[in-house]
């Protein structure tokens, strides 16, 4: 069964999700400089769950929002899920800038979780060193553009193996990103910018989480997750040898396992 393409009314703006399947509610939530699709290979798993993966707002065919903070998509994805299965728990699973959404959500709205999940992603905020490179990609958007900057970064965020020998896979997903706009990227770099320290979240998490690490992952360092995995009451960590930052593309039999058996099993 393919996934089905929906449509949402957030706050006046046009967000898009895709869905399929019945029963617990398990929710995807791609990265900076993605859409829903990044989840492609992950499409049919959880035949027991209802699987929604959505467009963040700013993103693929969903419009940008007044607020685009980690708090408002939070809002955003809280708002969606409640007019699919209101008062029902989810397992919220981030890549990247969706893991601080997750966690933005959890800090929010813990009472709707029952287990989330930071796939390459952490809790810290970002370094002064993190928020300068932050600075010099935005001064590089607004010059020459979204999908000259994209083209540029996304395949860093790859191992190097992959690009060695399936350089196809990158260029499979820059064309998955042809359409953001400069505004867009800038308003979400601002945001991850500005985002706090969430370790508490994990600290005071009562639901499982899982992290997911890449062992060659230069924009979330494998060290962060290390740092943070010993935090929650119960944790589930898997470490993925061949991958940078993009696990889910790398390693797809490996992330279909693994969330399989967070998703049941937890």
């Amino acid at each position: 069964m393919q996934m089905e393409r929906k449509e949402f009314n957030f706050r006046g703006r046009r967000l898009v999700y895709r869905t399929k399947g019945s029963g617990p509610l398990v929710v995807l939530l791609h990265g900076f400089g993605e859409e829903g699709s990044v989840w492609r290979a992950q499409s049919d798993l959880f035949h027991n769950h209802q699987l929604l993966i959505p467009d963040l707002p700013g993103s693929g065919d969903s419009e940008a929002i007044d607020d685009m903070s980690m708090e408002s998509l939070a809002d955003a994805v809280k708002e969606l899920v409640d007019s699919i299965q209101l008062g029902e728990r989810i397992t919220l699973i981030g890549h990247s800038m969706g893991g601080y959404i997750a966690l933005a959500f959890a800090e929010k709205y813990p009472d709707s979780l029952s287990a989330f999940g930071l796939f390459h992603s952490t809790a810290f905020p970002d370094s002064d060193e993190k928020r300068e490179t932050r600075r010099k990609g935005i001064r590089f958007i607004q010059e020459h553009g979204a999908f000259e900057f994209l083209k540029t970064a996304t395949p860093n965020l790859f191992a190097p193996k992959t690009k060695v020998e399936n350089g196809g896979l990158i260029d499979e997903q820059l064309a998955t990103v042809r359409n953001f706009s400069a505004e867009n990227l800038v308003s979400y770099y601002e945001a991850m910018m500005k985002r706090p320290d969430r370790t508490e979240v994990l600290r005071n998490s009562q639901v499982p989480v899982l992290f997911v690490l890449g062992k060659y992952d230069a924009a979330v360092p494998i060290e962060d997750g290390w740092k943070l995995c010993h935090l929650p009451q119960l944790s589930y960590i898997h470490h993925l040898e061949n991958s940078g930052h993009m696990g889910m593309l790398e390693e797809v039999n490996e992330t279909n396992q693994l969330l399989t058996q967070f998703v049941t099993q937890k």
